[in-house]
């Protein structure tokens, strides 16, 4: 008779964590829909300035940078070098910056349901997602447009969601990890993140290219650190119908585990902490 208790023990921790890991999976789901709700709630356009947003500070960013970075510094058509560097950045500052405050801003939830804390800067991590594959409609319209200054559709674009985009999202959500828990305890990250976020932007080559700029070697290793610069490269290669080398994929998704590994610790050891906080 005990040993049939004992059986059945394994089997009773197996459907209870089955039923937490559905639950959370609801509640993921339900939190993804409602932050990309609120992030449009009350505009005209709603969701389509998803589409709208890239394709706006494409152009100003074209008209403004065109002359100083646009004729030989780069091998791609400038407007989609422009496009594709900044959805690749907005693809991670929204991330991260959602996720400042999703620990706090859901505090009712983390008090009356018991779901992992990790779900609440998943789901900002996967709100941008779903924002990134609008942007990539922009990308494509910039490309049509444009196809008569010779720019073209590649097979190697399909690598774009299949082998690249999981290692930005790995970067992203390690990041988000750390920040949901400092914000917690120091709210001023808040304002000083943002503007590191700027600091970064310009120190990532977004509208120019690292060529134009003519830098040292000692000056090119410190910006080869920055891992941003290996996203936007294999991101950029595939639009152009060129695969990344193997180190460029292997820097990529070794950055974003190590960033993952390292912040869901961080994120981990600070949980039991936080309602103390909030």
């Amino acid at each position: 008779m005990q040993m049939t208790k004992k059986l059945n023990l394994p089997k009773k921790r197996v459907r209870a964590n089955e039923l937490q890991f559905k639950k959370s999976m609801v509640v993921l789901g339900s939190l993804v829909g409602k932050n990309i709700k609120n992030q449009y709630r009350r505009s005209v356009l709603g969701i389509l300035w998803t589409v709208l947003n890239p394709l706006l500070n494409m152009l100003v960013m074209s008209f403004v940078f065109s002359k100083i970075f646009g004729r030989n510094s780069i091998n791609m058509d400038y407007p989609v070098y422009v496009l594709s560097g900044n959805i690749v950045f907005s693809l991670m500052r929204a991330s991260t910056t959602s996720s400042l405050t999703c620990m706090v801003g859901n505090y009712d939830l983390l008090t009356k349901t018991r779901i992992p804390y990790a779900v609440f800067p998943i789901s900002n991590v996967l709100s941008s997602t779903v924002n990134f594959f609008f942007s990539l409609i922009a990308l494509a319209i910039v490309m049509l447009v444009r196809m008569s200054a010779g720019v073209s559709f590649h097979w190697t674009m399909i690598l774009i969601i299949f082998a690249w985009l999981p290692g930005i999202l790995f970067f992203s959500a390690g990041i988000s990890f750390v920040l949901s828990v400092v914000y917690v305890r120091f709210r001023d990250i808040k304002h000083l993140y943002g503007v590191f976020l700027t600091l970064w932007m310009y120190l990532t080559p977004v509208f120019y290219s690292i060529d134009a700029l003519k830098l040292d070697s000692r000056y090119l290793t410190v910006m080869n650190l920055n891992p941003m610069l290996h996203y936007l490269q294999c991101f950029r290669d595939l639009v152009n119908g060129t695969i990344p080398s193997g180190k460029e994929f292997l820097i990529c998704y070794g950055v974003g585990l190590g960033f993952l590994g390292i912040g869901y610790l961080i994120f981990r050891l600070s949980r039991k902490r936080l309602l103390l906080y909030i």
